[in-house]
């Protein structure tokens, strides 16, 4: 059976139907069922002919998903906010229906209505949803000059942003709120993070319906996160289980991240590793196996904006099987366990990366061994800081630490 363009997904803005091109609003008429939230389903008039059926999205928003695939065939149009792509129900759909099986048309999108109003250009943004996100992902945005676009996940988020900002000491960003947008409702609200936090005043200020933009201004006292691999020690909780910075920047040059690539932080300590490769990208995601120390790198992943990172407790190798096969994979303690490796390297995918760091002479002959049967290289790498001697300065050397790195061939 030809099941060829039987689901719509029309994005539509606060202008409803009118702002629809003559094809969408075809298909939304044409169509046997409608599917969206109350807000969008009321935009469509209701005639004495109609007898369309119209679906509301549940939640959790699965069973509306799979309601949908089992009308296959039938006439459907769902009613989508904007662009339907751009953390949109779109990108939902298409991972359980083929697109040759849809037809989308998009409307103006949250994102480029705020940059029409206020003159900001799309391609020097950055965009984020908040919507049934942590708000702490925010963090990894947050940067000197930096132009944020935010969908809102209601009206206390305004004050949500403008909280970890000023704790980030950002306080001096300007925040503009956008209720409403391209409706009849519309309206544009600008403070800045500091002034937002005053509750008494702003309480139920905000439409439950807004966008956010942000011009992130740093206070002098405020600790610049770079993206880049090295973050300073200190931005992290620890015991002493630390890769160090210097280490740390070497290593992720060796995991070499891109983008949408899962790793394997196995040892992860205090989770440096597998959270700084979260932060070279937003679609980039780890998993962090650790068995004692879980606690220092839920609170970091919160901390520095990757609250994504999957955690699991328990000892390697046993606790690795059945996990997402890996793009890469960082071996940061155990690499004397026995089977540890063996393990590693059989779920590796091909040309996937394997990272091991050891400090232990016994750590060192087992990559030696590694190195002899599967190749790669070896690095020893030898860090010395400055530190004081009486009134002068004198090199502390840090304890070696020998690496090795191999690509898994086809």
């Amino acid at each position: 059976m030809n099941y060829r363009n039987w689901l719509s997904v029309i994005g539509i803005n606060e202008d409803g139907l009118a702002g629809l091109s003559a094809t969408a609003r075809s298909l939304v008429d044409t169509a046997k069922i409608l599917v969206g939230g109350d807000r969008h389903l009321a935009m469509l008039p209701e005639l004495p002919e109609d007898q369309r059926s119209r679906i509301v999205w549940a939640s959790p928003i699965e069973s509306t998903i799979q309601q949908i695939i089992n009308l296959r065939g039938k006439s459907v149009c769902v009613l989508a906010s904007g662009d339907p792509l751009w953390f949109g129900i779109g990108t939902t759909l298409l991972k359980r229906i083929p697109i040759q099986e849809i037809t989308i048309i998009p409307s103006p999108s949250t994102f480029s209505l705020i940059c029409a109003r206020l003159g900001w250009s799309l391609n020097e943004v950055e965009t984020l949803s908040l919507c049934g996100r942590p708000v702490s992902i925010l963090q990894t945005y947050i940067y000197p000059n930096a132009k944020l676009l935010i969908l809102s996940a209601g009206k206390e988020t305004p004050q949500t942003v403008a909280k970890i900002l000023c704790d980030r000491h950002f306080s001096n960003s300007k925040i503009t709120v956008l209720e409403h947008l391209n409706g009849t409702k519309e309206r544009i609200i600008s403070n800045v993070a500091s002034q937002l936090l005053d509750f008494s005043e702003f309480a139920d200020l905000f439409a439950d319906l807004n966008a956010i933009a942000v011009e992130c201004i740093p206070n002098p006292e405020a600790k610049i996160l770079s993206r880049m691999a090295g973050l300073l020690d200190d931005a992290f909780c620890h015991d002493g289980q630390l890769t160090k910075r210097e280490v740390r920047a070497i290593t992720l040059s060796a995991l070499a991240p891109n983008a949408g690539e899962l790793l394997w932080d196995v040892g992860a300590g205090c989770g440096s590793i597998g959270i700084e490769w979260i932060r070279s990208h937003p679609r980039c995601q780890a998993i962090a196996i650790e068995k004692s120390r879980t606690h220092f790198i839920a609170e970091n992943a919160i901390a520095l904006g990757t609250p994504n990172l999957k955690i699991i407790e328990g000892k390697a190798p046993e606790v690795l099987q059945g996990l997402p096969t890996p793009d890469a994979i960082f071996i940061g303690g155990g690499a004397t366990v026995p089977d540890l490796f063996e393990t590693c390297w059989e779920n590796l995918r091909s040309q996937g990366r394997l990272v091991a760091n050891v400090v232990t002479l016994e750590g060192e002959q087992k990559l030696f061994q590694w190195q002899q049967k599967y190749g790669g290289t070896l690095t020893q790498i030898s860090i010395s800081r400055a530190e004081a001697i009486g009134s002068f300065l004198g090199w502390k050397p840090m304890r070696p630490v020998t690496q090795w790195q191999v690509i898994k061939p086809f």
